[in-house]
């Protein structure tokens, strides 16, 4: 038996797909008087559900800088984009054929300062800022539950206390 379970997996390793990778950016902005961190999601053009803007690898440009163009294209926003990942998910894609295939996301985040009112994609999504409780119960895939709730973290760890004058206390 320990033999067939050896075929069997060997087999299931020569016919499983690759991950696929894809770079998402995680679109926020900070809310100072309030030290409340806004995340933007849009909605996927095929099902409708909550997610952050991502795509795949661009010919020429860094994984950071796809992402970047990525958030301009789906969302119409633009700002400062971090060169590293602060982490990644997984997700089925799902591909016009009905095939789905396993993609590995790396997420980078982007401050946004400008929201255009003309991009690619516009009229094809909605969009909306929230807060990170939000952002976070509205997505499906569990790795960007944890990586929205953590950076939300990581961000009000580096605002430093408010003081009353609405500046930061440092």
């Amino acid at each position: 038996m320990n033999i067939l379970n050896r075929i069997a997996s060997d087999v299931h390793l020569m016919f499983r797909r690759p991950v696929r990778e894809q770079y998402g950016a995680l679109c926020y902005r900070v809310k100072k008087k309030r030290s409340a961190v806004e995340i933007l999601l849009i909605t996927s053009r095929d099902t409708g559900r909550w997610v952050i803007p991502k795509g795949w690898p661009m010919d020429g440009k860094s994984a950071s800088a796809a992402a970047a163009r990525e958030a301009w294209e789906e969302a119409g926003v633009k700002g400062v984009v971090d060169n590293e990942p602060i982490g990644n998910y997984h997700y089925m894609k799902g591909l016009p054929e009905g095939l789905k295939v396993d993609c590995r996301v790396r997420v980078f985040a982007l401050a946004v300062d400008d929201i255009c009112k003309n991009f690619p994609e516009k009229g094809e999504r909605q969009a909306e800022w929230v807060d990170c409780a939000e952002a976070a119960s509205r997505v499906q895939e569990p790795g960007l539950k944890t990586l929205i709730l953590a950076f939300e973290q990581k961000i009000l760890a580096g605002l430093g206390p408010i003081a009353k004058n609405g500046t930061t206390g440092t």
